[in-house]
């Protein structure tokens, strides 16, 4: 081998190894998607949820609550790896232009499946469950049971299902259009945010799971009624700021609808 060419392999084996450290210089953005809730909640607004579920929200608050169907029809399976893709990558996203209806609701619905643990932890669910079903008969002492439920979550955990339960009850609002009743919105997303490992009796567990997320989507304003004025979902938290400097004011009827 002559000089030259052993100049020019020792100036290719360089200019390779500088390539390759090049590539590890800086830190890799945040995964969102199947990280614990706690980390990803960190990287947001006051408000507090993880920004892919303000995203979502927000979007499917504008867009999708007349939408046939919501929540029960999945997306494109492009469009949903593009945008996981991205928010995963820590790009800016925006779902009016890259996303529809039926994929951004998809795109929620898979984030809330992949957290490590589920928005109801199964340790925490336990105790509650038999005296819930003990209780079928009295919804107050199934409200009470579940206050302490939520008492127990850990914050970022009771934040998001705050969060989660209003947004679902606005959804349920106009189930006359979208078709998605409180009973539906329990059926789809009770085993999403109670997590039921397989075993003899994970029928009997997701039912009751389901029949205690539908008590706390009728009794959400009971249940939620301290944590309502921090966890506002977009359009209330829109709502709010408009009311606010207008409250010196007299309002009239015309301005402000009475309250459901």
């Amino acid at each position: 081998m002559g000089t030259g060419a052993s100049i020019s392999l020792c100036q290719s084996l360089s200019s390779v190894k500088v390539k390759q450290g090049g590539n590890k210089v800086g830190p890799e953005p945040q995964r969102i998607f199947g990280s614990p809730l706690d980390i990803v909640a960190k990287d947001t607004t006051h408000r507090s949820v993880p920004l892919v579920v303000q995203h979502t929200v927000e979007y499917l608050e504008d867009f999708g609550l007349n939408h046939k169907g919501l929540f029960r029809i999945s997306g494109s399976a492009a469009k949903i790896r593009a945008l996981r893709l991205k928010y995963d990558q820590g790009e800016e996203v925006d779902l009016v232009k890259e996303g529809d209806i039926n994929s951004v609701a998809s795109i929620l619905k898979l984030f809330l499946n992949q957290l490590p643990t589920a928005v109801f932890p199964e340790e925490l669910c336990t105790d509650i469950w038999a005296i819930f079903e003990v209780n079928k008969n009295c919804a107050t002492e199934q409200t009470r049971c579940l206050k302490r439920l939520l008492s127990r979550l850990p914050e970022a955990h009771s934040r998001l299902a705050c969060f989660l339960v209003r947004f679902l009850a606005k959804v349920a609002e106009n189930s006359d259009v979208n078709q998605m009743t409180l009973e539906n919105l329990a059926i789809v997303f009770g085993p999403t945010l109670f997590r039921i490992p397989c075993s003899p009796l994970a029928y009997k567990k997701q039912t009751l799971c389901n029949a205690m997320l539908l008590h706390m989507l009728q009794r959400h304003e009971d249940l939620f009624l301290e944590s309502a004025s921090k966890y506002f979902s977009p359009m209330e938290e829109q709502s709010q700021v408009q009311r606010e400097p207008e409250s010196r004011e007299e309002p009239t009827k015309a301005e402000f609808p009475p309250p459901r």
